[in-house]
């Protein structure tokens, strides 16, 4: 799996567009996640992607001639850090909740008990959260919902612009 980070900017179809790109070439799009930046006219977008090798060469290449996108980097490619938080529903107790995840290797937290019904979340590396949720599959699994991937490089290396690249709309 392959984290791709972009910066591209905060207007209507800018999206839409990124994701097109991806449907037209067949590729499928396994988390996405959104949000403004601290520079309002751009938006972070991070996707995570099964496509390895050339294939992932040739979708960085694609997003660079997008024209909303300003930046593109393989987060896998360096020196970074990727989460995932879950939100999970069970029908256990918030005891039986605790016993299953002593022994989880995950930040998590008991949210709600409610008639027997347990929510939790977990927060860590989305392989993890996998073998989490291939473990629960035999218990009485209701509900999970899930963050998508979140990624940033580690030390003085950003996904960021200077302001010859910075776009302006007055």
């Amino acid at each position: 799996m392959n984290h791709i980070a972009l910066l591209l900017e905060n207007q209507p179809g800018a999206l839409s567009r990124v994701i097109g790109l991806f449907s037209q070439r067949g590729y499928n799009i396994d988390s996405l996640s959104v949000a403004p930046t601290q520079d309002e006219t751009l938006s972070r977008l991070t996707m995570t992607i099964g496509e390895e090798g050339a294939d992932i060469n040739q979708i960085l290449k694609q997003l660079y001639k997008l024209v909303d996108v300003v930046m593109v980097q393989n987060l896998s490619e360096v020196d970074s850090l990727a989460m995932e938080l879950a939100l999970i529903k069970l029908k256990k107790s918030k005891f039986d909740v605790q016993k299953i995840l002593q022994d989880i290797s995950l930040e998590n937290e008991i949210l709600d008990e409610k008639e027997d019904f347990t929510i939790f979340k977990v927060l860590g590396d989305t392989k993890v959260i996998e073998e989490l949720l291939a473990i629960l599959k035999k218990e009485e699994f209701l509900e999970v919902t899930r963050s998508g991937t979140l990624g940033v490089t580690r030390g003085s290396e950003s996904l960021a612009t200077n302001d010859q690249t910075k776009i302006s709309y007055d």
